[in-house]
């Protein structure tokens, strides 16, 4: 399409004024349409002291809409600040209610990471609606000052064999590795989930690290009367408009994969040249604050930088360089066109602002300026379409005190109905049927579309229990991050689920031998409009918050996506938990690949605990019972072990949480290229539990000293036991007459994903 001049001389278009408003009080506006209830557009025309224009009331449907206000979390999520205590927070320099979280690790650096959701634009298109999810979060990392520098996914999809399953998985997949690929940014990890729940609702969550030093951090706000707004990056079409309230703000219906024009289209290339665009006008000193268009587009980010600002912000609409003609106010306001970001500036900067933006070959434009008092007045047409507290549309959206209680299932759902317990040649068996089923089998086929070592800092990722990358090429400090969850475990105990999901990112960064400093996380639940979901989130979120203030650790930042459900039929409670730790020195990173002939030690008590597990789910035994319990105080007895260097002995570790021992066991081998000697009654007295149990804080450990790791675990108060030692030859032996060969298991393991995707079309846009 060609581009448009946006000359208002030229315009066509006829919008709807505020004198208009003023004048025709009584103009029926769609606005149950656009998302916002009776009482809310109540509220507006109260705001106003008239009816909105169309303009005015796109930009509060979008402001308030779900995705936007948390309105519906708002009340729950504010116990996080209220558990966060002084000392957790020390490090922290920015936090919740920023566009990400920024840590300071040191020697003058910072690491920024967020996780953000795009999941029903990705049921919708799933090329496009994954990609703009890596695009989205990234431009939330730049919007902090930093370089992004690596990415990682956490992927649910409905049943692995399911046909709707071929569609959505492989477009998405190629969706993130198309657009992080083309950034030349790693993909350092993730998940990918298979259930029922997310059959017509899936989720992509995208999370992005990026980093800085600690004098670049960059905040958006608007302030300094006479300062200019910039726009720049890509010119605002047509794409996008309705993503956060059609989208983003409403549980999915027959139909809704059709809902085409609310998703985004990205453009890797455009956006690859804006990262370093930006990079340069930061470090110029150009800009004053900056703020990214995601979600709700140029009405959110004017509206939110003129909130956090000093004072109000004048917008001229016929300034924006538009790719489509004819736009109305309203939709240029709403558009969610992709690798766009607004900064202010200084007036004497703006030239030097345009220089840097020219060179980069980016398109900007100065569309209004910093003014006296708190309103944000936005014209188009030479007519005042927008005339309004920019606050009340950032800050004082709608906060709903939405009723929760435990269902009434609840105690059905916790009674364990037991599993069965194989014994002899049926326990290997078992093995192979756990290793081969689409909750525990490689996921190479995935992240092998994915670049892993782009840029040259990715110290580890194939197969790692956390990314673990560089920051700093002089010292080798750097940085180890993960992200988890079952969601089977938060339906059989929110408030566990989430220490769970917790203890399991912590542990994973844990193993690699970091100290975890901050945490962030991506709320995902059903409908909080069912008083079920909402008893769920607020749980999951106690959870979360007080497992933060055991561990001591922040939280720094995170993100809420409600209503993933699709009718009635809510998807498992899925509360991403992202922990992110430090390395003075990348170097002594743990690895995960030991060496034959070394000894191997359990750290960690094993239990019988089945509930929620993947035996329970492989068996066809149904989901119940209670999850493993955790207790977040042997997690940090963990990490004393882990992080105690040379002294500890310790050559490789890689911790047991889906699957247990059987799936770590063998994943060290297959990723060593050695065997094992096992005895499984070291580790329980069932063999069963001993391989299949799901029990929290555990780690398998590979080690050249045995006695000084058990002596480094009884000093953490961390129960241990030596359980064998790996071998050269290529078979695993659990047991007197009971082994089976590394290449069997490794086949099974590998075929899955490829069978049953590998003819799979649905890589390329339907848009395309």
């Amino acid at each position: 399409m060609a581009h448009v001049a946006n000359d208002a001389a030229a315009k066509k278009v006829a919008n709807d004024t505020v004198e208009q408003a003023q004048n025709n009080p009584d103009q029926e506006q769609p606005y149950a349409a656009l998302g916002l209830k009776d009482d809310e557009y109540a509220r507006i025309k109260e705001i106003l002291g008239r009816r909105p224009t169309d303009a005015e009331l796109t930009m509060y449907s979008v402001m308030w809409s779900e995705h936007c206000s948390y309105k519906s979390s708002k009340a729950h999520l504010r116990y996080f600040g209220e558990t966060m205590t002084e000392q957790m927070s020390e490090k922290i320099l920015a936090g919740i209610g920023e566009n990400a979280g920024v840590v300071d690790i040191g020697d003058g650096n910072a690491v920024t990471f967020r996780v953000e959701s795009h999941n029903h634009p990705s049921y919708v298109e799933p090329y496009q609606g994954a990609a703009t999810g890596v695009g989205g979060i990234v431009r939330d990392i730049m919007a902090m000052g930093a370089r992004p520098i690596a990415v990682m996914d956490q992927l649910r999809f409905g049943p692995a064999e399911a046909p709707d399953t071929s569609r959505v998985l492989p477009g998405v997949v190629h969706g993130i590795g198309g657009y992080g690929n083309s950034l030349g940014l790693p993909n350092i990890g993730g998940e990918t989930v298979f259930d029922e729940s997310y059959a017509a609702n899936p989720l992509v969550n995208a999370l992005c690290v990026g980093k800085l030093k600690v004098e670049d951090l960059k905040l958006a706000f608007a302030s300094g009367k006479g300062n200019k707004v910039m726009l720049f990056g890509s010119r605002t079409g047509l794409d996008g408009i309705g993503g956060v309230s059609v989208l983003a703000s409403e549980s999915f219906d027959d139909g809704a994969e059709r809902k085409l024009p609310a998703v985004q289209v990205g453009d890797p290339f455009a956006e690859k040249v804006l990262i370093e665009c930006c990079l340069e006008l930061y470090h110029a000193g150009t800009v004053v604050g900056i703020q990214d268009l995601g979600g709700a587009g140029l009405a959110c980010a004017t509206s939110e930088l003129a909130a956090a600002g000093d004072g109000g912000m004048e917008v001229n609409l016929d300034a924006v360089p538009l790719r489509a003609e004819n736009m109305t106010a309203a939709e240029i306001l709403a558009s969610e066109s992709q690798e766009r970001m607004c900064a202010v500036v200084a007036p004497e900067n703006v030239e030097r602002f345009r220089e840097i933006c020219a060179k980069w070959d980016v398109t900007c434009a100065e569309i209004g300026e910093v003014v006296d008092g708190k309103h944000l007045v936005i014209r188009h047409g030479g007519e005042v379409v927008v005339d309004a507290p920019a606050y009340t549309m950032a800050d004082e959206g709608p906060v709903y005190e939405r009723p929760y209680a435990r269902p009434e299932w609840q105690d059905e759902l916790q009674q364990f109905r037991g599993v069965d317990k194989p014994a002899g040649a049926d326990l290997l068996a078992a093995w192979k049927k756990m290793l081969a089923s689409p909750a525990l089998c490689s996921r190479d086929f995935i992240t092998e579309q994915y670049d892993r070592y782009v840029r040259g800092n990715t110290v580890d990722a194939l197969h790692s229990d956390a990314g673990v990358l560089r920051i700093d090429e002089d010292t080798h400090r750097g940085v180890a991050v993960s992200a988890d969850c079952s969601g089977r475990y938060t339906k059989l105990d929110p408030n566990m689920g989430a220490r769970l999901a917790l203890a399991e990112a912590y542990r994973n960064v844990v193993a690699k031998g970091a100290t975890p400093v901050a945490i962030t996380n991506c709320l995902n639940f059903g409908s909080p409009e069912n008083t079920d979901v909402m008893w769920q989130f607020r749980e999951a979120v106690h959870g979360l918050a007080d497992g933060a203030v055991e561990l001591k650790l922040p939280v720094s930042g995170g993100n809420v996506s409600f209503y993933n459900q699709t009718g009635e039929e809510p998807i498992l409670p899925t509360p991403v938990v992202g922990v992110l730790g430090v390395f003075e020195d990348v170097r002594k990173a743990i690895g995960h690949r030991p060496e034959a002939g070394q000894k191997l030690v359990l750290l960690g008590e094993t239990k019988e605990e089945f509930g929620g597990s993947i035996w329970q789910q492989v068996t066809g035994a149904g989901l119940n019972g209670l999850p493993p319990q955790v207790d977040l105080a042997n997690e940090e007895r963990l990490a004393a072990v882990l992080t105690a260097g040379e002294a500890a002995g310790i050559t490789a570790a890689h911790d047991l949480s889906e699957g247990g021992l059987g799936q770590s066991l063998a994943e060290m081998c297959f990723d060593a290229g050695v065997g094992a000697q096992v005895d499984l009654s070291a580790v329980h007295a069932d063999a069963t539990t001993a391989l299949f149990s799901e029990s929290a804080s555990r780690i398998l450990v590979a080690t050249n000293d045995v006695e000084a790791t058990l002596a480094a675990a009884k000093q953490a108060g961390v129960p241990a036991a030596e359980i064998g030692a790996t071998t050269e030859e290529h078979t695993i032996k659990v047991a007197e007459g009971l082994s089976v060969g590394v290449d069997e298991l490794r086949e099974v393991w590998a075929a899955t994903l490829p069978g049953l995707f590998g003819n799979a079309t649905g890589a390329n846009s339907v848009l395309d």
